[in-house]
């Protein structure tokens, strides 16, 4: 993957704000609270895990997992992966 396309991931994850995440949430219908979505943007702005290795990835669920709760975690982990086939960039994520 181009290190600009990288740049634009880390990017977007590190400045996702609280609506934006409810507004996903809603749009995929995943269930999170304000409080959790605060705590998971703290977290994403917090951590150095790099979204594209799949050992951080895992991390990420984990910890999104201990933010709510394992199906949701679960639920997010699905829609991950069905996004990254249905913009063919399944490459980009080792």
């Amino acid at each position: 993957m181009q290190p600009f396309i990288k740049q634009m991931i880390e990017k977007k994850i590190k400045n996702l704000s609280v609506s934006e995440l409810l507004d996903y949430a809603q749009q995929y219908q995943i269930s999170i609270t304000s409080v959790q979505a605060n705590h998971i943007v703290q977290f994403l702005q917090s951590t150095n895990l790099n979204p594209l290795l799949r050992t951080d990835r895992m991390k990420m669920f984990r910890a999104l997992a201990e933010i709510t709760d394992l199906n949701t975690a679960k639920q997010t982990q699905r829609l991950f992966n069905e996004l990254i086939k249905q913009y063919g960039v399944e490459e980009w994520f080792s």
